[in-house]
């Protein structure tokens, strides 16, 4: 089957996604902060919000978010320290009413998976009340929202599922999948960021349809190794299956400056940024390695990588932070500016390679 041929592939796949999972178990817990903007993590002096409730996000608050930034934005904005402990124990509940319907129940994270229902086990057939029922279920056993996609495949589901939050449900049949990734803004598709979005838009290139209009060979001389996943994306067209045991190989996170840091003091505290954003993303999915890296890329774009493995797994956010320190201090002083700097924790617990494509399967109607 070609690129270019419809999407074969037409499973019956759930994205869940809680609606502010951290900031709305605080005010669930805490009726005092109910209504009010709401950031968990950094404080209002330093560090970087984890998760911000949705009175604070109307302000512009976001996660990964500097602390002192939001602060700005939101003068009223409360920070509260996180209970990953909490967190981890309602995401288990969550997952035990997705797997009520489905063992093909792929986590992302602690708020968020994939389920795919094509055979649910308690034959409902319709994958739209299935999802229904589950965002019922939640609400009923934890008191929280949840917003879901329901599609035919794992990237329009997840774009839908945050087409109408909070705690709300977007359904995209397979005949509307190739309309609906047309009108998209190019930022909504996977992997596309504020740097490759620009270099779109000048190639203008601004919607799923402009995507569409590009030839392979115009994404591939432009876009590299991404052109067979911007190609299929958008068309409408993912054929990644939903795998029960998805293992990610490493958790990271990295920045590009616009002005070059130079003194070792701007290094340290860009580091410090990255640490506390890494550190929120490996609680959040709950990983375990023993090897840090550290990644800089200078001025003139030569680029290099320090790692450190330890015999044990990274214990904490101080160990984390502790052995990223020593590895930045190996590269320092820099005999040139940086332009790049990114830090990685993996030899994950059971790490293997998980993106592969599956073959075609035939088609089939499937009650939406």
């Amino acid at each position: 089957m070609s690129d270019s041929a419809p999407d074969l592939l037409q499973r019956k796949i759930i994205h869940i996604d809680m609606d502010a999972f951290f900031a709305s178990v605080e005010q669930r817990d805490f009726p005092e902060l109910r209504g009010k903007p709401v950031a968990v993590g950094g404080s209002a002096k330093r560090g970087v919000v984890a998760a911000a409730s949705y009175e604070a996000r109307k302000y512009g608050v976001r996660s990964a978010m500097p602390s002192v930034t939001a602060k700005r934005r939101c003068p009223d904005l409360i920070f509260v320290k996180h209970r990953f402990e909490v967190y981890r124990e309602v995401s288990q509940q969550i997952r035990a009413i997705f797997r009520m319907h489905s063992d093909l129940v792929e986590p992302l994270s602690l708020d968020e998976a994939y389920i795919d229902v094509t055979e649910d086990k308690m034959g409902i057939g319709n994958a739209t009340r299935i999802a229904e029922m589950i965002r019922a279920e939640i609400r009923k056993q934890t008191g929280l929202t949840a917003s879901a996609g329901v599609s035919y495949n794992k990237f329009i589901a997840k774009i839908a599922s945050d087409q109408n939050k909070p705690d709300g449900i977007c359904v995209i049949k397979p005949h509307q999948g190739a309309d609906f990734v047309a009108q998209l803004p190019v930022r909504r598709f996977f992997g596309v960021g504020p740097k490759t979005a620009e270099r779109m838009a000048k190639l203008n290139i601004h919607t799923g349809a402009d995507l569409r209009e590009q030839s392979q060979e115009f994404l591939r001389q432009h876009f590299g190794k991404s052109a067979g996943y911007l190609f299929r994306a958008s068309r409408g067209v993912d054929h990644r299956e939903v795998r029960a045991h998805r293992i990610r190989k490493s958790v990271g996170g990295e920045r590009t400056y616009s002005d070059d840091l130079v003194s070792d003091t701007d290094l340290q505290d860009a580091l410090e940024h990255i640490i506390d954003i890494v550190w929120n993303s490996i609680e959040k999915c709950e990983a375990r390695g023993r090897t840090v890296t550290l990644k800089a890329k200078y001025a003139d774009f030569r680029q290099v990588t320090r790692s450190q493995s330890v015999d044990h797994y990274v214990a904490d956010k101080n160990e984390f932070a502790r052995l990223g320190r020593d590895l930045l201090a190996s590269i320092m002083p820099v005999e040139n500016g940086v332009r790049l700097l990114g830090l990685t924790l993996g030899s994950l617990e059971g790490a293997e390679a998980v993106e592969e494509e599956s073959g075609a399967v035939e088609q089939q109607a499937f009650d939406f």
